[in-house]
């Protein structure tokens, strides 16, 4: 398996409820690196560009109300087969479905405040940390 990177979010949700360390210690202890992030707060306008690709889905006023709510961190991982591991890791996106221990299935409350975004495949993956990183702040 070859190293890649992906692109995450501790959504606010978890940031609230203070989840941010154990989210990033776990995503560790499974062997990814962490080579870039920053926290911040999403405007509306950011929301709405990021999740661009869902504009038409009848979720995306929620969910990018949601996702300006308050701070985020967002961050790139490192690790071989890094984007399915990352899925593998977060669980289902409707925590009821996810797999025990999985990140969604712990701290997650719905489809929408489930702690933890990931990219789904490797052009989304360089799309997303494209619009958070330029290429010199990812080590």
């Amino acid at each position: 398996m070859a190293i890649e990177r992906t692109f995450s979010i501790v959504k606010p949700d978890a940031v609230k409820k203070k989840l941010t360390g154990k989210i990033l210690a776990r995503l560790e202890e499974e062997g990814f690196r962490i080579v870039a992030a920053r926290m911040m707060h999403l405007s509306l306008r950011q929301a709405e560009g990021f999740y661009a690709v869902h504009r038409e889905r009848p979720f995306f006023a929620s969910l990018t109300k949601f996702m300006t709510e308050g701070p985020v961190l967002v961050y790139v991982l490192e690790a071989e087969n890094a984007i399915q591991r990352l899925r593998e890791v977060m669980g289902a996106t409707d925590p009821a479905q996810a797999a025990a221990g999985a990140i969604r299935k712990l701290w997650g409350e719905s489809i929408e405040r489930n702690a933890i975004h990931g990219s789904d495949a490797p052009e989304t993956a360089r799309f997303e940390i494209g619009y958070f990183f330029a290429q010199n702040e990812v080590f």
